[in-house]
């Protein structure tokens, strides 16, 4: 068990107000953040914080993996990577859910590919590698009116286990301790729960790896009077 200090995370989607939250929680922790985003404006305020910042298109295979040899040059191996690449579209029932709808939702899935895969190497060597996603209670509860965002997020969750799984057994073949956990973040809604998602992220390198690993955490939802 160990902490996000001198930890290098890429936080995905960093121009959210979730990724804002991260990035001050994470630079508060001691932690390198690079932050990425399509528009380099929109990360000002991420490098204000301290962020390395990286402007790219996240659902192009070759920007993603040129980031990660970019980032090899410099000397940078990645240990955590949060996924906020995201969105919401939806209403109108099943005949409301749009082809358009979709392959906008579906950027978030894609970008998770690329990216695990340009990163798993380093976090996979990682010391203390930590991979979450931030997915949907509609996963569970799926409605007509939300069938491509719910049908976005499972395949996401699906993905993330997969990674979780490779990652036990390529520990469990070479007869080491798990190092590296993937776990995905389950919220209603994250508008007004972006600080409690930083902190939970942060506190993922508090946890053991391998009771962390495939797990799927909660964010709790405000509490009200």
């Amino acid at each position: 068990m160990t902490d996000p200090s001198g930890r290098t995370v890429l936080i995905a989607g960093a121009t959210s107000a979730a990724g804002l939250a991260a990035t001050r929680a994470l630079t508060a922790a001691g932690a390198r953040v690079v932050a990425t985003g399509r528009s380099a404006e929109k990360l000002a305020p991420l490098a204000a914080l301290g962020a390395d910042t990286e402007a790219l298109d996240l659902t192009d295979e070759h920007a993603v993996r040129t980031l990660a040899r970019r980032l090899h040059e410099r000397g940078l191996s990645v240990d955590g990577l949060l996924h906020l690449v995201g969105g919401w579209r939806g209403g109108g029932g099943l005949a409301g859910q749009t082809e358009e709808d979709y392959r906008a939702l579906e950027a978030s899935f894609t970008a998770l590919r690329h990216l695990s895969r340009a990163f798993d190497d380093d976090l996979r060597a990682s010391p203390a590698g930590r991979l979450a996603i931030v997915s949907s209670t509609a996963v569970a509860r799926p409605l007509a009116g939300g069938a491509n965002y719910a049908a976005v997020k499972a395949a996401s969750e699906a993905w993330t286990r997969a990674v979780a799984q490779g990652w036990a057994k390529a520990a469990r073949e070479a007869g080491e301790p798990q190092r590296a956990a993937a776990v995905i973040f389950r919220a209603k809604a994250l508008a007004g729960l972006e600080d409690r998602l930083a902190e939970a992220y942060a506190e993922l390198w508090t946890a053991d790896p391998a009771e962390l690993n495939d797990s799927i955490l909660t964010i709790p939802e405000k509490e009200t009077d």
